[in-house]
């Protein structure tokens, strides 16, 4: 799977989660509250399910879910581990 599958299957999460919201835009999707605690609770459930990678509490920061970018990159390091 290359970085643009796994981009696009993250988007797609995201966009089950709030249609109304531009993500590629954003950069600050948990400071701007734009994703709250059951949003992130959901996406972990989603990306662990969907690309099989654990996010463990070290995982759980804010920068890592702040943006498509920064997700893509959390996403693409854990299925490196």
């Amino acid at each position: 799977m290359n970085r643009e599958e796994i981009k696009e299957g993250i988007l797609g999460i995201l966009e089950e989660l709030h249609e109304d919201v531009a993500f590629e835009a954003q950069e600050k999707l948990v400071d701007d509250k734009i994703l709250d605690s059951f949003d992130l609770v959901t996406l972990v459930t989603e990306l662990g399910d969907e690309f099989d990678v654990d996010i463990t509490a070290k995982d759980f920061v804010a920068e890592n879910f702040n943006s498509v970018q920064r997700l893509t990159d959390m996403v693409i390091r854990l299925m490196d581990e």
